[in-house]
């Protein structure tokens, strides 16, 4: 009750921080503007560029070669659970990343993107100090290392799941490369609760969950740097994928190795029943 009473006085007291993030207040070295936002409808917060819907337009042209893209997606999101990590943010891994994390740790070979989580308080927090904030780091390989941007949706507190064009809270954006980590917010589910769903939780991209599914977080590792996951992970994971999820070592095209513990290329399936008949 305490923590709900405060949450509630939080949310009065501060207003969101709201930006105009359009093509020319945020390019870098860009001269066209290849964001999608001309064919969105003016409610639509976040755009998915024209050439691949896991790219900000504003500041690429097109999407990497497949052998930059994960160490991209490495330092990206290195750079975010690090900076969350010194602000006193507290995150965690969800949805793909999740499973990625489950089998090794990493981002699996075939990922575009990265899935991120947040609490209501620390959208807020995010929100009031952090918006629109730059954050540089030294990337092994690059002299002048990159640059990310902390973007957040001020439709976040709008929290029904009917503001479909909103679904994502903020995103932290590699500006190198237009790459981004999709921040969604998990909030308390009020409509659920009254219907007798005690620690009901939800997004605006209508996943359920229970209090006892996130919490308490437990601490680990991703791609090498701290990370916090949700605590009934293996129950999030195959009720989001399967149960194969955690079990099914070929996956498109690419075979895990128990010894190397790396999901690497397999063009055919080993245990294809067919190819052992063969």
């Amino acid at each position: 009750m305490v923590a709900a009473f405060l949450l509630a006085i939080w949310l009065l007291i501060v207003p969101p921080a709201v930006c105009d993030a359009d093509f020319m207040s945020v390019r870098t070295s860009m001269n066209t503007d290849y964001s999608g936002k001309k064919g969105d409808p003016a409610e639509k917060y976040f755009h998915e560029s024209t050439f691949h819907y896991h790219y900000d337009g504003r500041f690429a042209s097109q999407p990497l070669e497949d052998s930059l893209r994960v160490p991209h997606l490495t330092a990206m999101v290195k750079s975010y659970l690090s900076t969350m990590s010194d602000i006193g943010a507290e995150t965690w891994i969800m949805h793909g990343t999740l499973l990625g994390w489950w089998w090794n740790q990493k981002i699996m070979p075939w990922d575009t993107d990265i899935d991120v989580q947040v609490s209501e308080t620390t959208m807020y927090f995010l929100a009031q100090y952090y918006n629109m904030t730059e954050h540089h780091f030294n990337v092994p390989g690059t002299s002048a290392g990159r640059k990310f941007l902390l973007e957040i949706n001020p439709n976040f507190v709008i929290r029904s799941p009917e503001d479909t064009l909103n679904v994502i809270d903020a995103r932290w954006i590699d500006t190198s490369s237009g790459l981004f980590i999709d921040i969604t917010c998990v909030r308390k589910d009020y409509d659920a609760r009254k219907k007798g769903q005690k620690g009901a939780l939800m997004t605006k991209d209508r996943h359920k969950y229970n209090e006892q599914d996130i919490f308490p977080l437990r601490d680990s590792y991703f791609e090498g740097v701290t990370a916090k996951i949700p605590y009934a992970y293996t129950t999030l994971l195959e009720r989001e994928y399967g149960k194969d999820c955690l079990t099914k070592t070929f996956y498109n095209k690419h075979q895990f190795n128990e010894t190397s513990k790396l999901w690497e290329p397999a063009p055919e399936n080993p245990d294809d029943p067919a190819k052992m008949m063969g």
